[in-house]
């Protein structure tokens, strides 16, 4: 599918998420030699990409490589694969649309990847595990694949890297985190957005991870992090660890 020229600055998320087929990724490439903002913009994504795949990964069971090493023995072998008829390629519009999807089935494979051999009795624990992380990368994913998401990165006081990616149109904005220390018993990391000075809820994260921000981002100029007791507080309770403006 052709661009204009004004839509090349809204490829960087579909490119870092390797969705252009090869005669737009070859345009969009061109675009990346001339334009420094588009470059930030692609490796803002494919790092943050990156850190939501590593943040949301599981361990497969200590028992899984003893298991699939047994039972190699008893595999039939395959015939040789043919290849493939080539695939018609999407219209770029549609495979945009579809990045939501496309970015669950990346992340999700490292939620779920190391866990093909399951064990029965964690059947239902694994599958209620998939469907909640369905859910919440379905909702990052619309985020990170709106054509007017950006990024802005900061550092905690205590030292956790975090990414904060809003997407206006949508009025959703996620945070994540990597290198968060873990909270002392009892207590808990509490995310804010400031309205103009007002600091009001907008979720939890316990540890490294990506999180949809609750509230309105729209109306917000900045999210917060603190340490709270468990449960959360109406109000901040302690010096925030992080105050970072929110993406322009």
């Amino acid at each position: 599918m052709r661009q204009h020229a004004t839509d090349a600055h809204t490829l960087s998320a579909a490119y870092a998420l390797g969705a252009l087929d090869p005669a737009e990724r070859a345009g969009f490439e061109d675009h990346l030699r001339e334009c420094d903002a588009c470059r930030q913009e692609a490796a803002e994504f494919r790092e943050t990409a990156a850190r939501l795949a590593a943040a949301v990964s599981q361990a497969p069971p200590v028992s899984a490589r003893t298991r699939v090493m047994a039972a190699v023995e008893g595999v039939r072998q395959l015939p040789p694969r043919l290849p493939a008829p080539a695939a018609v390629p999407l219209l770029g519009g549609l495979r945009r649309k579809a990045l939501p999807l496309a970015l669950a089935a990346g992340v999700a494979a490292a939620v779920l990847g190391g866990a093909t051999v399951w064990q029965s009795q964690h059947a239902q624990e694994y599958e209620r595990q998939a469907r909640q992380s369905q859910r919440q990368l379905d909702a990052v994913g619309a985020v990170l694949a709106a054509s007017d998401a950006r990024t802005v990165h900061g550092r905690a006081a205590n030292g956790a890297f975090t990414t904060v990616v809003a997407s206006p149109r949508r009025n959703a904005a996620v945070f994540t985190a990597t290198g968060l220390p873990a909270p002392a018993a009892g207590r808990t990391y509490q995310l804010w957005l400031d309205h103009d000075g007002t600091m009001r809820p907008a979720g939890f994260i316990d540890h490294d991870g990506t999180v949809v921000l609750s509230g309105d981002p729209a109306d917000a100029g900045a999210v917060g992090l603190t340490l709270e007791p468990a449960g959360g507080s109406a109000r901040p309770t302690t010096t925030p660890l992080l105050l970072m403006a929110l993406p322009a």
